[in-house]
């Protein structure tokens, strides 16, 4: 343990408010599937109001995505009670669809039937579904279909100054201490993976004939022996435009520049494309981003915008509000797909990256170290004696585990301490465990149900599915519940129904102006 974290949790103990104040949200995916577990072609149910307006209920990249959105929360069960309640109202309100509790999808129409997000004729709904449409052609649609959950966090202003941040006003060290957390976050990124991956299988379907390098475990199922998330993995899908990409996470504002070039700048292959077909739009433009949410990372600094305001401008002007980390795979044993204990460690995991020194990468912005630790271990995390690179010197991944998690545990005990929460410090040992028996991995418990009940990854992950709807239907919606469910339905209806009757600019001028709201991040003085 250093000093510097020593004397920062030392701190941190004499200011127990601070993080009491500390919040974090969910976004949880996942497909509507039909009674058979294959994706659903219909529309967004009606009943759960409309996908562009609701709250809470949206989806992602296909109309069949469903999208699950907390609020912020101080504490981990009020968050977990949210995300069961949204939960519930998505499962009493699809009576013949389950969501799919899994990241890898479930079996798949052909690419050309997979339908993309509806969004609505307003301006504000076509450009999403106009986003969509160019990913469609980028990407293809089957990849975009792979489910996560997103957990976003944020600390008390009040934490940054207690970190001897140099930087001159509030803002500006909000945003370094935010960027210093996404620099350790990226080196240390793989002991999530190896604790709570959760996809070392797939259904060969998915694959679409192209099963790379992974093995067959029976004639539905491909997988990895020692996977802990082929989400995260490439599985044979490489993106040329974005592999350039190499954002700098030593300064907030020459991330931002670095991600503006890149929604500026032309790509040959997307220019072959272009923008419209038939006099449809297809892509919002031919650069080797559409929008700044085109770039895949497994963590982002983030900004909430308003109407027309790009990420970028946000944060340029604004800095750093919280981070979404992007990493996690969905739980397939737990019906919100994120248990408590896997939160709690997360928020120690957390402060101990805002917490720990965390030095400058190399000029270049990019650390190959970390790039190729964390694909190792995605693919291989679970070898017996799987090396890593720490400082170019080898370390076995237990051994790093376990002195990572020694730092850790000081968080957990602080946070546990503050919070009156004597749960943070049992979710801590659990990750213990899982470093001295690979077995209680999630990841090796899928496998191992696979091989031990002798069923497909399509299978399994349809039991799962279905069980945890009918549990969730069986508990059911309190009046007060229902009642707010319907209200937001309701609600979301008739303000998408404004959006579209308020509308007095074409989508060709919409565009337009929504390109010109992207302005250019300051030169960085480092």
């Amino acid at each position: 343990m250093t000093d510097t974290l020593s004397t920062r949790l030392a701190r941190l103990q004499a200011r127990p408010e601070i993080l009491g104040h500390t919040l974090r949200g969910i976004e949880k995916e996942g497909l509507r599937v039909d009674i058979d577990g294959k994706m659903s072609t219909r529309p967004h149910p009606a009943a759960l109001g409309k996908a562009l307006t609701h709250p809470r209920i949206t989806t992602d990249y296909s109309e069949s995505l469903l999208e699950l959105i907390t609020g912020t929360h101080d504490r981990v069960d009020s968050l977990l009670a949210e995300i069961n309640e949204i939960q519930r109202v998505v499962s009493t309100t699809m009576t013949d669809e389950w969501m799919w509790n899994h990241s890898m999808p479930a079996l798949l129409p052909p690419e050309a039937d997979i339908p993309i997000a509806w969004y609505g004729t307003s301006n504000t709904g076509m450009i999403k579904h106009v986003y969509r449409r160019g990913l469609a052609e980028r990407y293809g649609k089957t990849m975009q279909c792979i489910a996560g959950l997103h957990y976003n966090f944020s600390f008390d202003e009040a934490i940054w100054d207690l970190l001897d941040r140099p930087e001159a006003n509030a803002q500006d060290r909000r945003s370094a201490g935010y960027i210093a957390l996404i620099r350790n976050f990226t080196r240390y990124s793989w002991l999530l993976m190896y604790l709570f991956g959760a996809s070392p299988a797939v259904s060969r379907d998915f694959l679409r004939g192209n099963t790379g390098e992974l093995q067959a475990l029976d004639d539905q199922t491909m997988f990895l022996p020692h996977a802990t998330s082929l989400r995260m993995s490439d599985l044979g899908y490489q993106n040329k435009a974005q592999s350039g990409l190499k954002p700098c996470y030593n300064d907030l504002n020459t991330f931002l520049q670095r991600i503006y070039v890149a929604v500026t700048t032309p790509w040959p292959a997307y220019e072959k494309i272009g923008t419209h077909r038939n006099g449809e739009w297809i892509q919002l433009n031919t650069n080797i981003l559409q929008i700044e949410n085109e770039f895949y990372s497994s963590i982002r600094p983030k900004r909430t915008t308003g109407p027309c305001e790009r990420p970028i401008t946000a944060l340029a002007e604004r800095g750093i509000q919280y981070i979404e980390v992007r990493c996690l795979d969905i739980d397939p044993a737990e019906p919100t797909g994120i248990s408590a204990q896997t939160a709690r460690f997360v928020d120690a995991f957390l402060l101990y990256c805002a917490l720990e020194d965390s030095p400058d990468f190399p000029e270049s912005g990019f650390c190959p170290e970390s790039a190729a630790n964390f694909s190792l271990v995605v693919k291989q995390g679970r070898a017996p004696g799987l090396m890593l690179k720490r400082l170019d010197q080898d370390i076995s991944l237990s051994d790093w585990a376990n002195q990572l998690l020694d730092k850790i545990a000081q968080c957990s005990a602080i946070l546990g301490d503050n919070l009156k929460d004597a749960a943070y410090a049992q979710a801590l040992q659990a990750q213990r465990e899982k470093v001295r028996d690979p077995g209680l991995t999630p990841s090796a418990k899928v496998l191992n149900t696979l091989e031990s009940k002798g069923i497909s990854f399509q299978q399994y992950a349809l039991q799962m599915s279905a069980e945890h709807a009918k549990n969730l239907r069986q508990t059911g919606l309190s009046a007060s519940e229902e009642a707010s469910a319907i209200e937001q339905a309701q609600q979301s209806i008739f303000d998408q129904k404004q959006l579209e009757s308020g509308d007095t600019e074409s989508f060709d001028a919409y565009v337009e102006r929504f390109h010109k709201a992207l302005k250019a991040p300051a030169l960085s003085s480092s």
